[in-house]
């Protein structure tokens, strides 16, 4: 199983623990860790130390850091986020799929399920977080970015790629031009990109299944019908998704998931140290 990260140092302990709630929870699969990077991580040995402990084999891919010189840059949104979007110009030609995860993530079940979906000449499968918010939000985002044939807004936190068709489509020229022509207006700047340019090629998957906002748990309630409680996310849900601004590493962090996200991190850095 092929998993694709873009961090830098700031992120490097969330890597790792999200990397042990994979294996913990898949079972069963080899799985390859491409990490790509804007110069080599200062905490490289430790972090490949780690992944050989796991099972994991670590592969650092290092980025000309002269590549998005142009792309709009925040604290928020940092270099790395883009380099999901031309991640297929620097990965092994060999590789046909991978799974790229945000590290704010944990993974309480089985990967298998996602990573062998049939995605048919799709580019991309990800999740719409569209149900947690409203049809005017859903509405906005396709009129801001002129994508009105797209079935929905896609959350690229979690983005599986069909890289055979990738590498065949999606082209760093249009994607420059993209964030050139429309960077003012870019909110999610590498998300509203591949929606714009390319919302049309993805396979929709339910979001309370692989991209479980971990704000929403009384919107997933009521949606839900009652079910979707605490007990259904740990036996159900497969990829735990910690978005926005506050984070469960964070001493200040107390929402539902936060002691679920603790014993893990725990977990990890105990195999860390030993």
């Amino acid at each position: 199983m092929n998993l694709l990260f873009a961090i830098d140092d700031n992120v490097s302990t969330q890597l790792m623990t999200c990397l042990y709630s994979i294996v913990t929870n898949t079972p069963g699969k080899k799985f390859d860790a491409y990490v790509i990077q804007k110069e080599r991580l200062q905490r490289t040995e430790e972090i490949s130390a780690f992944c050989q402990k796991i099972g994991v084999n670590y592969h650092a891919i290092e980025v000309d850091p002269k590549i998005f010189a142009d792309a709009p840059i925040t604290d928020r949104y940092p270099e790395t986020i883009y380099y999901r979007l031309l991640a297929h110009e620097y990965l092994p030609k060999e590789l046909h799929r991978i799974l790229y995860l945000d590290v704010d993530i944990l993974v309480l079940n089985s990967l298998n399920s996602l990573y062998e979906l049939d995605m048919g000449d799709k580019l991309y499968a990800a999740a719409s977080h569209s149900a947690l918010t409203n049809n005017m939000t859903e509405q906005f985002n396709k009129l801001r970015l002129g994508n009105y044939e797209a079935e929905s807004y896609y959350n690229s936190g979690v983005l599986l790629m069909n890289l055979d068709e990738i590498r065949q489509k999606v082209k760093a020229d249009d994607i420059f031009q993209y964030i050139k022509d429309n960077k003012l207006t870019l909110f999610l700047p590498d998300q509203d990109v591949l929606n714009a340019l390319y919302g049309k090629e993805f396979v929709k998957i339910p979001d309370e299944l692989y991209n479980y906002d971990a704000r929403m748990s009384s919107i997933y309630t009521l949606l839900g019908n009652g079910e979707w409680n605490l007990d259904w996310v740990i036996d159900h849900t497969v990829v735990l998704h910690f978005c926005g601004r506050d984070k469960p590493w964070k001493e200040d962090y107390t929402t539902r998931y936060s002691g679920l996200y603790k014993h893990y991190a725990r977990k990890a850095k105990l195999l860390m140290n030993n």
